[in-house]
């Protein structure tokens, strides 16, 4: 089985609930993330050298910093699943500052970060039980759970994605009557992300191009919290106008969390947090997203220079460091309201968004 069938096989059982097993330098331990944790899992797995798998941002959050980027919480015996949640997830019962009983152990090892990054992966919260023993390997192969080298984990996770071809056809939009769609498969697990191609772009000169990414509730809802549909629709009219474009549609909802993740964090700023703190709370980093993709996209279309529509610098120094060549930023200045004005504040204050 090659190495992203394992990951793949891995992330799925997670989102399961199932238990799986990580092996590395500190031993092997059963994994199972706490969002898909159930009552009978874990009085099953109970054991003195439990462990709650955080990310630092997830620990600053309870007022327990950390120094590395995995914070190991020890879990006593008698801990119920309630305040296992609430420590992950902070949309539970919060307990305060207070709610770890026990100071974070220091160097977190491969497999712990392995756990979180898997975690992710799964677009789960990034919070997990980790529960070591020297009979995991036995308890692994007789209940047949996976099993998976940490390093294995991590090595696959900062490999650069390689989407293949799928499928296009022709697709008239009321924007854009010379539509095409082209659909992208991951080599491993993960979505299918989509090009819309406006016309016939020319290979040879810089072509018009916006990597934007998935948004169920401004895409396709109309959410007036962000402007992710006026820049959608903006985009698309602005490749017709100009006779030709694509728009790169990459499945990286919430800006990579996943949109039940994504919830969570409106939910916390109905309650007064700006975009970057609500994902922090989450434990998660500002931006979880991969733009990689976009331009393993472009080189796939044979397409290696742009003029990109983003106002987002970020995007610009991803496609030029794999190799793509921006000609030209171009301003993508609409959807701003009453509703999404402290949301697109906040990405030119924190995320160096270009809206003046």
């Amino acid at each position: 089985m090659r190495s992203a069938e394992r990951v793949a096989r891995i992330v799925g059982d997670l989102r399961l609930g199932l238990p799986v097993v990580l092996a590395g330098e500190e031993g092997a331990a059963m994994v199972v993330p706490v969002e898909t944790l159930r009552p009978e899992r874990l009085e099953a797995m109970r054991d003195e050298g439990m462990e709650l798998i955080l990310t630092a941002r997830r620990a600053e959050a309870l007022h327990h910093p950390v120094a590395t980027d995995v914070a190991r919480i020890p879990v006593a015996r008698d801990v119920g699943l309630e305040w296992l949640q609430a420590m992950a997830d902070p949309s539970c019962s919060m307990a305060g500052p207070a709610a770890l009983p026990r100071a974070p152990r220091a160097a977190a090892g491969a497999l712990h970060r392995a756990a979180i990054r898997l975690a992710k992966s799964a677009e789960l919260v990034p919070a997990a039980l980790v529960v070591p023993g020297p009979d995991v390997m036995a308890t692994a192969l007789r209940h047949n759970l996976s099993i998976l080298s940490a390093e294995e984990a991590l090595l696959h996770s900062e490999q650069a994605p390689n989407p293949q071809p799928v499928s296009d056809a022709r697709v008239p939009m009321a924007a854009a009557a010379a539509g095409r769609l082209h659909v992208f498969r991951p080599d491993a697990h993960g979505p299918e992300h989509y090009a819309i191609q406006v016309g016939e772009p020319d290979p040879d000169r810089p072509v018009l191009v916006r990597l934007h990414s998935a948004c169920f509730t401004g895409d396709v809802l109309g959410s007036l919290k962000c402007d992710c549909g006026p820049q959608l629709q903006a985009a698309i009219a602005a490749m017709n106008e100009a006779g030709s474009g694509v728009l790169l549609y990459l499945n990286q909802e919430g800006r990579g969390i996943g949109l039940a993740n994504k919830m969570r964090a409106y939910g916390m700023q109905d309650q007064g947090l700006d975009t970057v703190e609500a994902n922090h709370r989450l434990g998660f980093e500002d931006d979880e997203r991969d733009f990689r993709i976009g331009a393993a996209l472009l080189r796939q279309m044979g397409i290696s220079q742009v003029k990109l529509l983003t106002n987002n610098p970020a995007k610009i120094r991803r496609l030029e460091s794999e190799g793509i060549t921006v000609a030209d930023r171009v301003p993508l200045m609409v959807g701003r309201g009453p509703e999404n004005t402290r949301y697109l504040d906040t990405k030119a204050a924190k995320s160096g968004h270009l809206l003046a």
